[in-house]
């Protein structure tokens, strides 16, 4: 017997959030068990933690443990306890109502509102883009030898991988991008051990400290809070959650949606959260006490390699290993940000254009100030690290446009019928947006000056 919901689905004119594979994933309908609910509602969440260890994340994290050695270790959990608050917001939004966050956000604020809060979020999806571009080019060079300017240009044929995995099914992206994030997390533990840590120092950095409030310190943290949560991941959950194929008019099969898409993304996140843990700890296992100057990709790269820097475990290995990472989450990351592209596009403005063209257009105007800036700077990695910095402004802009409106629908009776946020999580929820919105504004202040000096 079926039961109404609460809140009705609702559908735009541009029809449903990526159209192509909607709906297209069986899940069980009957009572089935607990592992085989799990099995089907995961995947999303993968896509998902992508954006929680892309390469903007690296720097930060492992420069936090090698100029501060565990301190941070709170930040970093209280960063992903607030990732998962949001994410789960983002798949109930999308669960319940039948929208993304795009096309929520432009049924509810009109055409004209939605084409700025559009133009936004694009720059928001191509400064994520400009971190991918850099790193990838990075490892390429690490790995091969390939100058960095040739590096950036070959990031293009990015849009060929994207093409090929458009062709074997959602399913199967899900299980690529889950597979790179197992290498990436192989690696750091492997690094890790060898590094051997104080483990009874990482436990206790969990504990906050006002040590953190120095000067240093709180500029390193408000870097890891203000890198972690991505504005991109909220269109983008709120999207994918709907491949799953249940009856959206079912108040059983929505709340059972529901139920396993949190547990979905919160044990992805949680595997976001142990990389970001190891990025830190291996900092400052290895580290901590020559953290001057290991501030760019190729530093880091070096210092594994480095006796007198990592001590006796360096090794060739462990730079290679780390240079195979960082290509990975490049990889991971483009997959998971052409689809968010292609979300905001259509959700906001309600255009529609084959994903190789759009894959293609992103990608060559993301390249565009980072062959620059090669070309200019003669190949510099120190000016492509810089350029990646100031990619963070347009996402600190962009991360309240994003939390706002999610957290405004997500609490709403009248948008979630009985899914609304209880008052309890919608109050801290709004305490999360003010909190992160000040600290990116800070963020934006500090980079923005930085920017204006070296000009």
């Amino acid at each position: 017997m079926h039961h109404r919901r609460s809140a009705p689905l609702i559908q735009t004119a541009n029809g449903r959030s990526l159209e192509e594979v909607n709906a297209s994933i069986t899940v069980p309908k009957d009572k089935a068990p607990f592992w085989k609910n799990l099995a089907a509602f995961s995947g999303p969440g993968a896509l998902v933690a992508v954006g929680y260890m892309d390469p903007g994340n690296w720097i930060t994290s492992i420069g936090g443990g090698a100029q501060y050695g565990y301190l941070l270790m709170s930040v970093v959990l209280i960063s992903s306890l607030i990732a998962m608050m949001l994410q789960y917001m983002s798949a109930k939004l999308g669960i319940v109502t039948g929208l993304d966050l795009a096309q929520a956000t432009r049924l509810h604020v009109g055409r004209k509102p939605g084409f700025v809060l559009w133009i936004c979020t694009e720059l928001a999806v191509m400064a994520t883009d400009i971190a991918e571009v850099i790193g990838g080019a990075i490892a390429l060079k690490l790995l091969f030898g390939i100058p960095l300017i040739v590096g950036v240009a070959l990031t293009v044929l990015d849009v060929l991988i994207l093409l090929l995995l458009t062709h074997v099914g959602f399913r199967r992206i899900e299980a690529i991008v889950s597979a790179l994030i197992l290498i990436i997390m192989a690696v750091f533990v492997y690094e890790v051990v060898l590094a051997r840590p104080d483990v009874p120092a990482v436990f206790a950095g969990f504990l906050p400290n006002k040590q953190i409030l120095g000067n240093g310190q709180l500029t390193m943290a408000l870097g890891i809070v203000g890198a972690t949560v991505m504005p991109h991941n909220l269109y983008l959950h709120s999207s994918i959650v709907q491949t799953r194929d249940f009856d959206r008019k079912d108040d059983k099969q929505v709340a059972n949606a529901v139920r396993f898409a949190t547990w979905d993304s919160n044990l992805q996140l949680s595997a976001a959260f142990v990389v970001n843990c190891l990025l830190l700890v291996l900092g400052a296992a290895m580290f901590f006490g020559h953290g001057d100057g290991l501030d760019t990709f190729t530093a880091l790269y070096n210092a594994l390699g480095d006796q007198k820097v990592a001590g006796p475990v360096a090794s060739g290995l462990l730079s290679t290993l780390f240079a195979v990472a960082l290509l990975a989450s490049g990889q991971n990351s483009t997959i998971t940000g052409t689809l968010t592209g292609q979300i905001v596009m259509e959700g906001f403005i309600r255009m529609r254009i084959p994903i190789w063209l759009r894959r293609l257009v992103t990608r060559i105007i993301s390249i565009i100030p980072v062959l620059a800036c090669a070309i200019i700077f003669g190949g510099k990695e120190s000016a492509l690290d810089s350029l990646l910095v100031y990619s963070q402004v347009f996402l600190c802009v962009a991360l309240p446009i994003s939390m706002i409106p999610l957290v405004w629908f997500t609490s709403s009776r009248k948008i979630m019928g009985k899914y609304a946020n209880a008052r309890w999580l919608a109050i801290l929820a709004w305490i999360v947006v003010a909190a992160l919105t000040g600290l990116n504004a800070q963020l934006l202040i500090q980079d923005v000056g930085e920017l204006v000096a070296l000009i």
